[in-house]
Order: C-alpha cells, then structure tokens, then sequence
C-alpha cells in the first residue's frame, strides 16, 4: 500500500535587490569620513586649493574664494581647513599642496589628530585666539574647547556659580594669571578691601600664615625670638616640637582649615619661647633687661616729639598738660631712685628727673 503524502511547495529564492550606487557611495563616504575625520575634507582642499603665490596658470587648481563658492560654505571655513592641512605638512604628516593635484588620494592620518591641527572657529586667527590656542595645548586640551569658552563668557559665569570644580579651577587659573599681570593684581586687590567678608577672611588667612611662619622659622632655622626681641639659638626639644607642629601642618590637605591648627603651633610654640627664657636666670634678666631698654627707647623717642620750636605754648596751653607732665616727672625720679638704688649709690639731687619740667 502506498501512502500519497502532500510536501508544502518549496518557495522561490528571493534575489537581493540591486544595491544603489548612491548608497553604496555614501557608504564608502562615511567609512572614509570615520576613520580620518576632517582629513578627507581637508584633502579636498589641499588637493583642489592653489597655495599662495601660485597663479591660476601654474595650476588647475583654485582660490579659496572660488572653492568656497562651489563648496556653498564661506572662504573662512575653507581656509580653516587649508590652515591645519598647512600646519600638518609642516609636522610631516601630510604631503605639501604643491605635492598634490585634484582628485589625488593620499594615505591620511587618524581622525583624532585632525583637532591638534584643525580650529573650527574664526577667532582662533586673532592674536587673542592665538594666545588662547597656545595655552589650551600647553594644558593638553583642543584649542576647540578654549576658544569655545573664551566667547562664551556667561557660560563660564554660570559654570563658576553653579559647579565647585569648576570655580577652584577658574581661582586657580586666576593666580596663575596675577603673577603676570599686574593690572589684575590690581583690580583683585581693589575687589577684596571693597568686599568685607573677604577682607575678613584675607585677614584670617594673613594671621595663620604668620604663625605657620613663626613656626616654620623656629623649625628650619633653630633659632627663636624672645618676647623682649632678644633671638636665640632654639633648645632641641623646642626645635624639636616646633618641627612636628609643622609637619602636621604640612600634612593638611587643600580644603582643610588650617587656622586652628596654626593657633594650637603658635600659642605653644610661644609658652615654650617664654618657659625657657624663665627656666634660665641669667637669660630671664637679660630679657629684663632688653625689654626695659626697648621700652625706653620707645618713651625717649615720643618724649622728643613734644617739642616747642615752631609753637607759641599759650596757644593751646591746658593746665591738664602740666599735671601730666608733672606725674611723668615723679616717675621717671622714681625709676631712677629704684635703679641707682640698685647699684647702691644715692640719688642726686636734682639730677635728670628735675630736668624734665
């Protein structure tokens, strides 16, 4: 017996529909394009643009301008391109224009490279674009991005105001600036005596410095000195202590205040500095002993300034003057009694004491 079994028609092989020549030409466009970037334009320029000083009779190639009017763009944008393809030929990358004739094709660099050469913006051409270029290579960015910035001033405004990062990077470029520009310095200056919370806070900052400072110099050079002035090789426990202040101090990152660890450094470094003055006699009356010269001196030249040379004295003559001067008087007696007292000889009179009046 045979069974009779209905198979399902085997359906006909569709043939692929043709491919377009157009897609197919955009394809290798786009592959060219992806792996070089703006050096497949950038060859089209070079390769169809005559370089300077040559005349349209040397060669079939043409004007920027008349380029650009075929192109539908503007010179502008055509001499970008002629500018980095010029600036890669110099490096080596990239052949020279007279090398190269309409239609040729050239092994190109990668697409990265073309935005160490290329300045898509106008502005790059101006001596201010070409310093904001430079800089933004030095810093290992695209001049691109820089000159981006540099003409959008409020999106760098609202950059600072809204982003932290963003703000301790323009503060830091700023120092960086002021120290070659002395007009900013100047103005900076101007802004922080005008604003009051930051001349709080440049005072701040102006104290605790000067007390790392104080610390610093006991620590590195080995010397202190005294409340009188008298300076003094440090001992080595003080040194010693001043030294690990310091490297607490050091040890602070950026954004750690550093006020009240350079108070704590400070205020002991001080009680030390006046410990051992008094744990040595002979250095605790020297210490007297330059204090009370200091302070003399310091009398002796506001004394010297009382003076009636170019004065009539009854013209502001007040009987609270004479009193005082009289009190002045009766302690300076004082004083020299206490210090001839002291070496065992009498006062005098008459001496020094009555001259004052």
């Amino acid at each position: 017996m045979t069974l009779a079994i209905d198979l399902p028609e085997t359906a006909p092989e569709t043939a692929p529909a043709p491919l377009s020549d157009l897609v197919a030409r955009d394809a290798r466009e786009f592959g060219v394009y992806a792996r070089t970037g703006g050096w497949a334009f950038g060859l089209m320029v070079a390769r169809s643009v005559r370089p300077g000083g040559q005349s349209a009779d040397e060669t079939p190639k043409v004007s920027a301008k008349e380029f650009a009017g075929l192109a539908d763009c503007s010179p502008d944008r055509v001499m970008r391109y002629y500018k980095a393809w010029d600036r890669a030929a110099d490096d080596g990358l990239v052949p020279h224009f007279e090398e190269l004739a309409p239609g040729q094709e050239v092994e190109l660099p990668d697409a990265e490279v073309w935005l160490t050469y290329y300045v898509s913006r106008s502005s790059a051409g101006s001596e201010r674009g070409t310093a904001i270029a430079e800089a933004a290579e030095a810093e290992g960015i695209r001049p691109t991005k820089a000159l981006e910035v540099a003409e959008n001033p409020t999106a760098l405004r609202a950059a600072i105001l809204a982003d932290p990062s963003t703000a301790r990077a323009a503060r830091a470029a700023l120092l960086d600036r002021i120290k070659e520009d002395p007009d900013l310095q100047i103005e900076l200056a101007r802004d922080v005596v005008r604003t009051d919370d930051l001349k709080k806070a440049v005072a701040t900052e102006s104290r605790s410095a000067d007390r790392i400072g104080y610390v610093r110099q006991i620590a590195e050079s080995g010397r202190i000195k005294t409340p009188a002035g008298q300076t003094l090789d440090a001992p080595a426990e003080l040194r010693q202590e001043a030294e690990r202040h310091l490297s607490l101090l050091d040890e602070l990152n950026d954004d750690e205040d550093a006020g009240e660890w350079a108070s704590d450094a400070y205020d002991t470094m001080k009680s030390l500095v006046v410990e051992t003055v008094e744990a040595d006699p002979g250095l605790r009356v020297q210490e007297r002993r330059t204090k009370f010269y200091s302070s003399l001196q310091r009398a002796t030249k506001v004394f010297e300034e009382l003076t009636f040379d170019d004065v009539d004295a009854q013209e502001f003559y007040e009987d609270d003057m004479v009193q005082q001067l009289e009190e002045l008087q009766q302690a300076i007696g004082s004083c020299i009694t206490a210090l001839r007292g002291a070496r065992g000889t009498a006062p005098e009179t008459g001496g020094p004491a009555q001259s004052v009046g």
